[in-house]
C-alpha cells in the first residue's frame, strides 16, 4: 500500500514516494518504521508497490552481482524474466498468483516503476513493460495521484513539484498512504 510517482519534465526526471509502512490493515507510525520505497540500481530509480518481501528479494537477487541494465524496455523485461526464474528457483515460498483463472500468465502480485534518462517504465504484475513520456503512478493511491498529475502537469514547470503534489494528493485521499515524502532525481 503505497504511492510512488515518476515525472519527467524540462529534462529532469524524478521519483517521489510516501514513507508509510502498511501491513494489511496495520499502519506503522513513520517515527517507528519509515519505509524507503525508492532505490537506485545503477543510473535508474527503482520502486515497487506490493508485498514488502520484494524489498528483501530484490536486495538478495542484486547482492554480489553486476548492476543490471534497466535503461530500456528490452533490458527491463529481461531483468524481470530473470527475476521470475529466480523467484521460482530460489524462493520456494513464491507461487504463480494469477488473478484471472483463464489467464495464461503468472502474476507477480506487485507493480514496479523504473525511471531513468530514457523515460519512465511501469512493469505490470504480468511482467509487461510500458514506457511513459511524462508521468505515471503506482500503488493504492495511484488513481488519486494520476488525477492530480493530469491536472497540474501543464501548469507546473518543475518535475519535483509535480511529483510532490501528486504524492500529497494520494496521502490526502488514500488511507493506505502517508508519512513523509521522499524525492529522488535521476542522475
Amino acid at each position: 500500500m503505497s504511492i510512488i510517482i515518476a515525472v519527467t519534465k524540462n529534462g529532469t526526471t524524478v521519483m517521489a514516494a510516501d514513507s508509510l509502512n502498511v501491513f494489511g490493515q496495520e499502519r506503522i507510525s513513520t517515527e517507528n518504521s519509515k519505509a524507503i520505497k525508492v532505490r537506485r540500481i545503477g543510473s535508474a530509480l527503482f520502486a515497487f508497490s506490493g508485498w514488502s518481501v520484494y524489498d528483501n528479494i530484490i536486495e538478495h537477487v542484486l547482492a554480489g552481482k553486476d548492476t543490471p541494465r534497466l535503461d530500456d524496455s528490452e533490458h527491463i523485461f529481461n531483468f524481470f524474466l530473470e527475476l521470475w526464474r529466480q523467484l521460482h528457483d530460489q524462493y520456494q515460498f513464491v507461487n504463480d498468483q494469477c488473478r484471472e483463472k483463464d489467464s495464461p500468465f503468472g502474476d507477480l502480485d506487485a507493480s514496479f516503476l523504473i525511471a531513468n534518462r530514457a523515460g519512465i517504465f511501469k512493469v505490470s504484475q504480468d511482467v509487461s513493460v510500458c514506457r511513459f513520456d511524462q508521468y505515471y503512478a503506482i500503488g493504492s493511491g495511484a488513481y488519486y495521484a494520476l488525477g492530480a498529475l493530469h491536472q497540474i502537469y501543464d501548469q507546473v514547470d518543475s518535475a519535483a513539484e509535480i511529483a510532490r503534489r501528486g504524492v500529497e494528493s494520494a496521502i490526502e485521499f488514500d488511507v493506505y498512504c502517508g508519512g513523509e515524502i521522499d524525492l529522488f532525481e535521476v542522475k
